[in-house]
């Protein structure tokens, strides 16, 4: 199926015609796929899986009230969109993470030759939700790891799924996580997740933050991510809040 679809100048950056690959571009079928779309969400929705937390040998008390993470599902639409609506999560942002700081560009990225992915930057106080919590919610919900430079429709080494621990300790519960998982044998496949410690995370522009708090209708975000806002909701209740943390709460 086509999913191009160019975006409207009041998205695009001031200067630029950018193409969104994420969309579709035959308005004869933008009818067609709206009225299929809940349909498709509630098919998508039965993809998230519940899977056993982290199993650590020697867990600790946080030594602090702030945390950072940076992960990457896949459209970094609705990985933001996801944590946005976590208990715990101060701020999600979108950007870019794994290449040079003049290709964190959303054209560029687009090309899948800079090294980076699409990513989210998490803060999160870790005395009301864990490291460890986010990455069973990485794991579960928020996109599929067991799929190798692509997820859903979007193919490419930006979409990959990929960990970019901000320190050792990070590094650490993820391989674990990572190796209990396997072994546990919880997917089909085996977890493709890569971890890219010493990686500098960018913001990306301003029009890809909060996307699907502002475009709850749009024909992407029906199908591909609003069914993990649902999924959140049901698999992880007690981590899951109603009002989203928003980048731009005023805009």
């Amino acid at each position: 199926m086509p999913h191009q679809f160019i975006r409207s100048p009041a998205e695009a950056p001031q200067g630029t015609q950018p193409v969104r690959r994420r969309s579709f571009i035959a308005s004869s079928l933008f009818g067609a796929l709206c009225a299929a779309a809940f349909t498709d969400a509630a098919l998508a929705s039965s993809d998230a899986r519940v899977i056993p937390p982290f199993a650590p040998s020697s867990p600790s008390a946080p030594s602090a009230n702030s945390e950072v993470a940076v992960l990457a599902g896949g459209c970094f639409w609705g990985v933001q969109g996801v944590y946005q609506h976590v208990k715990g999560v101060t701020s999600a942002v979108s950007g870019y993470a794994g290449g040079d700081k003049r290709t964190a560009v959303y054209e560029i990225t687009n090309s899948g030759t800079t090294g980076h992915a699409e990513a989210v930057q998490i803060t999160f106080d870790p005395r009301q939700v864990s490291f460890a919590d986010l990455l069973q919610i990485y794991f579960s919900v928020a996109h599929d790891p067991t799929q190798l430079n692509r997820q859903g429709p979007d193919t490419g080494t930006q979409y990959r799924s990929a960990i970019f621990p901000v320190n050792e300790e990070q590094a650490r519960v993820a391989r674990a996580y990572i190796a209990q998982l396997d072994q546990a044998r919880v997917f089909k496949a085996a977890i493709a997740t890569r971890i890219e410690p010493g990686r500098t995370f960018f913001p990306a522009e301003k029009y890809h933050q909060d996307f699907l708090a502002r475009h709850p209708a749009h024909p992407y975000i029906v199908v591909n991510d609003l069914p993990k806002i649902d999924d959140l909701k049901r698999v992880f209740p007690g981590l899951y809040r109603a009002a989203p943390a928003l980048v731009n709460p005023g805009a």
